[in-house]
């Protein structure tokens, strides 16, 4: 016996139903335990030297003296980041970049270990740069507050604690994000807030708590939690 249309468009919705009610229901709960608006704070000299602190707690010199660092981001992608000459080596699969920072169309291409130049090297580089942007700076964002074009607000908690509101004015993939530095008695980063364009909920926290004192002194970290999630780094190596 044939299903009638209407029938097979009720169990259609009804799969549909099925599948994603609960996802939204899951959503809805954490868009209103987790979501935030961004909070407001104070330019100018007590932002700067809480920043400066932060810094010193990282012995920002130590960090501003490395000129070699290499890593691997959830075991997905691999970086050779020339500090000194801004190239960095980015790998994903079979592809490698060679990605020049200073002019990113002086990039290479290579697919296999072979130099590719059609148009799917474009579409590599540009690939490479987003993954470049986002995984470095889940390993040396504290470093970068003092970037052209970021603002920084001193802001105070509910529990009447200093914290860092940094903002992004410009650069990177996602220029206007803002990260709100939670920091411990000596201005070392344990956490941030996140209110960016990619998130769907505002004000998520991830953890900057697992720190490692690499051979060159620079302090970097090999794990972040975020709800329930984890972002690994690993093989981290430095060189002068």
């Amino acid at each position: 016996m044939a299903i009638k249309p209407k029938k097979i468009l009720k169990i259609i919705v009804g799969v549909i139903i099925f599948l994603t009610l609960p996802s939204l229901l899951f959503f809805g709960f954490l868009y209103f335990k987790y979501n935030e608006e961004l909070p407001t704070g104070i330019q100018g000299e007590q932002a700067d030297a809480l920043a400066y602190k932060m810094l010193d707690a990282l012995d920002y010199e130590a960090y501003k003296t490395t000129n070699y660092i290499e890593w691997t981001f959830k075991k997905r992608h691999h970086y050779e980041w020339d500090k000194q000459n801004n190239m960095c080596n980015v790998y994903w699969k079979d592809n490698k970049v060679v990605l020049d920072l200073n002019d990113t169309s002086k990039s290479k291409v290579y697919i296999h270990s072979f130099k590719n130049e059609s148009g799917m090297a474009q579409e590599l580089i540009e690939k490479a740069i987003t993954y470049f942007n986002n995984d470095s700076f889940w390993l040396v964002a504290p470093y970068k507050v003092f970037d052209k074009d970021v603002e920084r607000r001193l802001v105070k908690t509910s529990s009447n604690n200093d914290a860092l509101l940094v903002t992004y004015t410009s650069g990177g993939s996602t220029p206007g994000d803002s990260y709100l530095w939670l920091l411990d008695d000596n201005g070392k980063p344990m956490a941030f807030k996140m209110w960016t364009s990619i998130l769907p909920i505002q004000g998520l926290k991830a953890s900057w708590s697992d720190w490692t004192t690499t051979k060159t002194g620079a302090q970097l970290p090999t794990f972040h939690k975020m709800l329930v999630l984890g972002l690994e780094i690993n093989h981290i190596k430095t060189a002068k």
